[in-house]
């Protein structure tokens, strides 16, 4: 069983309140909009990260993290890209690889909205887990904590804080 934080666009903000959860897991996942190479390297130095980079993120962070980060944890298929839509709205470059190639578990950031989605059509999980960030217009800070147990996506938790 490994637990997990999802989070997005920090837009160079992290606080004590984020390392705090980032040590309270096994790995902590960014699906984007980093905004500062320290914030990978910080939560690098309490667990290991896995992440994209986003839309504002500079030529430094994309040397270290990658459009799509694709990958098996215990038994699930995870993909995480930072822009992609939602299920019955994907983009083409999203629906074209979910065609062919099967994922358990889809994370995109970019929109600050926080939605965790069950997708019937491709028999998956979606998770944007919104902005812990606070540049933006959303209204609260949010990032998603789960484990996954084998197969299972088990005790999803959103964790949200005033902006």
């Amino acid at each position: 069983m490994k637990k997990i934080l999802l989070l997005s666009d920090t837009h160079s903000y992290l606080d004590e309140k984020i390392l705090k959860y980032c040590k309270s897991v096994d790995e902590v996942w960014h699906a984007g909009d980093v905004g500062d190479i320290q914030i990978i390297d910080k939560i690098n130095e309490l667990k290991p990260v896995k992440g994209v980079y986003g839309n504002i993120d500079n030529h430094e962070i994309r040397k270290v993290l990658p459009l799509d980060c694709k990958f098996k944890c215990e038994e699930i298929n995870v993909w995480i890209t930072h822009i992609g839509g939602y299920p019955n709205r994907y983009t083409k470059r999203i629906k074209d690889e979910l065609k062919s190639n099967h994922v358990d578990l889809l994370i995109f950031g970019h929109s600050h909205i926080l939605k965790i989605i069950f997708d019937k059509k491709f028999d998956l999980l979606h998770i944007n887990p919104g902005a812990i960030g606070k540049h933006g217009f959303h209204k609260k800070r949010t990032m998603v904590r789960f484990e996954i147990n084998k197969n299972k996506i088990e005790n999803l938790e959103i964790i949200e804080f005033d902006r």
